[in-house]
């Protein structure tokens, strides 16, 4: 298992790396451009959501193809791996490195401000229940992932005009909220119900995102 986890920090970062940049481009283009703080939540909110129900569906699969355990335990670690990990990439740690930047920032919970959330979760794990497969476009899951984060910073922080000099802290919000959380969700924690001897193979492991 340490072998794993070790191989999924280091096959991630380079696609970490790219949307954590992409994430700096959407940041200047929106700091630039005056957009209001409401769109910046209207996109969280869109985005977010997304990120869960995919993590749903992922986490929930790669459990089900290896081991096909009870419902109730499938749905456990689903919701667990899906709406708890996204909570922590998506919300926690922009609010924890905004807050350590001296940004203003306000703290959300997004699956308790917005109960419908839970219901995309289900919907996720529902889907990975049925029909197990993993295969997803890698870095179009990154993206997600770093556009909710960023957008998360945008809209409920407040960010000083004197912004440029925050821009590389922000790539290392960005990357961080999305590296160890994205191997976290979808490869690691369901492979922790499945004993030590279980194995993926490697064309597969390099499809799985968070």
């Amino acid at each position: 298992m340490t072998k794993l986890i070790a191989h999924e920090l280091k096959e991630h970062i380079p696609f970490t790396a790219l949307g954590a940049l992409t994430g700096i481009i959407l940041t200047v283009t929106v700091l630039l451009s005056n957009i209001p703080n409401h769109i910046s939540d209207t996109i969280f909110h869109t985005f977010h959501p997304l990120h869960v129900l995919l993590s749903a569906f992922v986490t929930t699969a790669m459990y089900m193809r290896y081991k096909k355990g009870k419902i109730w335990v499938a749905i456990l670690i689903g919701w667990t791996g899906s709406i708890g990990i996204a909570t922590i990439s998506d919300a926690m740690i922009p609010y924890l490195g905004g807050t350590l930047l001296h940004i203003p920032m306000e703290f959300e919970v997004p699956f308790i401000e917005h109960w419908w959330i839970n219901l995309l979760a289900l919907a996720g794990i529902a889907i990975g229940y049925w029909k197990q497969t993993t295969k997803i476009p890698h870095f179009g899951h990154v993206l997600l992932s770093t556009w909710a984060s960023l957008f998360y910073i945008l809209a409920f922080g407040q960010i000083a005009d004197n912004w440029i000099p925050l821009l590389p802290f922000i790539f290392l919000i960005l990357f961080l909220a999305v590296w160890l959380p994205c191997c976290l969700s979808d490869v690691i924690y369901p492979l922790l119900f499945l004993g030590k001897k279980t194995e993926l193979a490697s064309p597969e492991r390099r499809e799985i995102a968070s």
